[in-house]
């Protein structure tokens, strides 16, 4: 199939802005809370009226410092309550948001607040205003720095006390859906950093349809959403405001480190997040178990949840013997792992990477279903997702109601809707490549079946050739690779090299554990095992295994495994856990060859 679409669920209103939605909550929902935010070791509720009046306060305070309609305002922070606090107040104010992370290096900021002519800046601690005040000469249209750790919050609203009322209904009523609502920068895994200007339109499209979509998921005044993925990533955005629009209880997490404690204390009913948490989630019970002497049980439960999802996928469905084995398992094992998810949960949304079919089916098997989506920053996160009611494991699922997917004749795939971005901020060649012929093309390689579910296969700047002329499309391989606990990233080479190889980088949390189970000494680091031939039997078994899902021309042939991690700050991965390939290509130059000399 070439081209799939669905209709739109929800009608977009022509001039409405997003800061429409916490009013209509106040007003419709003024009781029911829309917030969790922590205060000491305990989360507590904030109501819809409350969260307005908190906005509005802010939002005063940002138009006495000067915002404008149309001003670009900044906000570095992890992911936290007054993230999404002053995301609503700068709209408020009739600005228009730009999420930098706050991983960034100082270049990375300029590049950034420069680019967008930020006027005023939010970040988040003593540091991050450092970062800002150090490259600040090279920022002129810059006035105002604010820091969160340093009473933002109450400083602004504070300041704004004399700004009527009149004057934030006014703000509030500004903008027009084809007003930008943020300016969003890529990744820039091939370069600077673009910036997606992505309209109140757009994210009201995306949102609105996909709660509709998933309405059972999205249930005012009893669903709940724990947030730990980066707000500065779109896909943290669309979880902002979806919950937002709902409305539903949304917590956020600044430091992933607790996210175990806080899911037992927050205890969501829905969880977002990219494959590598659900992997170590997976990874942490099994070498858990096997630490308790439970090992055999639990691979035992593993297979029979499997096997139970991919058997409800059939017509047969599963078989009695099947049933009666995962009811069994549900009890010494499942429940367990549900718990551990904070115990209320059934669904959680993955994107940012292929999750793999084999996790997708054990969470299925387990009561917990992950439904896989697609997305990119031009397409304002998901523009497509796997149903609640009619997921297929493999896919990215069905297209956002009300958009199209389509596939153009070199496989790449093509986007159309109301959810995409307009523009690239200050660049318009970009701008016009990336739009051609009124489609959004993606750089990506995917098919669509008979049901218009879509799975991606590559990308098509990543195809490697061999010198054997060979087409291989990464991702698939590495992927799988990736899956294993040892393993943290896996990067494909062999571009005009005689057979495929590999570079892998290892999990040091499974690595330690790895280590004490085969009596190596203490302390042992991926430099000092590197060439252990125990440790190159077990990620010989993790290539054996990707290898399994590709044709013998596309398989890895050889591997090295490197003493260091792929790390941001040293350039080889974006914020959202991308591979800079060029980057790491360069870094790893010797280990590449090494892969064809010895």
């Amino acid at each position: 199939m070439r081209e799939f679409s669905l209709p739109a669920l929800y009608e977009v209103p022509a001039d409405g802005n997003l800061t429409d939605l916490i009013r209509r909550n106040a007003s419709q929902h003024p009781d029911v809370a829309v917030m969790g935010r922590k205060v000491g070791d305990a989360w507590a509720d904030v109501t819809a009226r409350e969260f307005l009046a908190e906005v509005r306060g802010v939002a005063k305070g940002l138009i006495a410092a000067g915002v404008e309609p149309g001003d670009r305002v900044a906000l570095l922070s992890r992911t936290r309550y007054e993230w999404v606090l002053l995301d609503f107040a700068i709209w408020s104010a009739g600005g228009v948001t730009v999420p930098v992370y706050e991983t960034s290096s100082a270049e990375q900021i300029q590049w950034i607040l420069g680019d967008s002519g930020a006027r005023l800046a939010l970040v988040e601690s003593p540091a991050h205003r450092e970062s800002v005040e150090s490259v600040r000469a090279n920022l002129p249209a810059l006035e105002e720095l604010w820091a969160i750790e340093e009473d933002a919050v109450a400083r602004l609203t504070a300041s704004g006390a004399d700004v009527s009322d009149e004057l934030v209904d006014a703000r509030m009523s500004a903008a027009n859906a084809d007003d930008p609502a943020t300016i969003v920068y890529t990744s820039g895994t091939t370069g600077r950093p673009k910036g997606c200007v992505l309209t109140h339109r757009a994210f009201f499209a995306e949102c609105g349809n996909a709660v509709e979509r998933l309405k059972p998921l999205f249930r005012t005044g009893e669903s709940s959403v724990l947030l730990f993925l980066p707000a500065a990533h779109v896909f943290g955005r669309l979880i902002e405001v979806a919950s937002v629009m709902a409305p539903v209880r949304l917590g956020c997490l600044p430091d992933i480190k607790s996210l175990t404690d806080e899911l037992a204390a927050f205890r969501p009913t829905l969880i977002l997040g990219v494959p590598r948490v659900f992997e170590k989630v997976y990874n942490g019970a099994r070498a858990k178990a096997q630490a308790d002497g439970k090992g055999k049980i639990f691979d035992k439960a593993a297979h029979t949840a499997i096997a139970y999802s991919r058997a409800l996928s059939t017509s047969q469905g599963p078989s009695l013997g099947l049933r009666l084995r995962h009811r069994l398992f549900d009890k010494l094992v499942y429940g367990k792992l549900r718990a551990v998810l904070g115990g209320r949960g059934e669904y959680a949304i993955s994107g940012g990477a292929p999750l793999g079919e084999r996790l997708g089916h054990f969470f299925r098997g387990i009561g917990f279903t992950v439904l896989e989506g697609y997305g990119l920053t031009e397409s304002c996160a998901a523009t497509a997702f796997n149903p609640w009611d009619r997921q297929k494991i493999g896919t990215v699922g069905q297209p956002l109601p009300g958009s199209v997917i389509r596939i153009a004749d070199d496989g790449e795939v093509l986007l159309h809707g109301e959810h995409l971005f307009t523009r690239y901020w200050n660049n318009e060649a970009a701008t016009a490549e990336a739009l051609a012929d009124g489609w959004f093309h993606t750089g990506d390689i995917g098919t669509l079946d008979e049901d218009g579910y879509l799975a991606i296969t590559g990308r098509k700047k990543e195809i490697l050739v061999t010198a054997g002329g060979k087409n291989v499309a990464p991702a698939v391989i590495e992927d799988r690779i990736r899956a294993h606990a040892l393993v943290a990233e896996c990067m494909v080479v062999g571009d005009g090299r005689p057979f495929v190889g590999a570079l892998v980088t290892l999990d040091e949390e499974f690595l330690g554990r790895w280590a004490a189970d085969h009596g190596k000494p203490t302390g042992s680091s991926a430099g000092s095992l590197r060439e252990d031939p125990e440790l190159l039997a077990e990620i010989q078994r993790a290539v054996d295994d990707g290898n399994a899902a590709v044709s013998k021309a596309e398989s890895v042939r050889k591997f090295r495994i490197l003493p260091t991690q792929f790390t941001e700050e040293a350039g080889h991965i974006t914020p959202s856990l991308k591979l800079k390939r060029s980057v790491v290509a360069k870094d790893f130059a010797d280990e590449i060859e090494a892969i064809y000399t010895k």
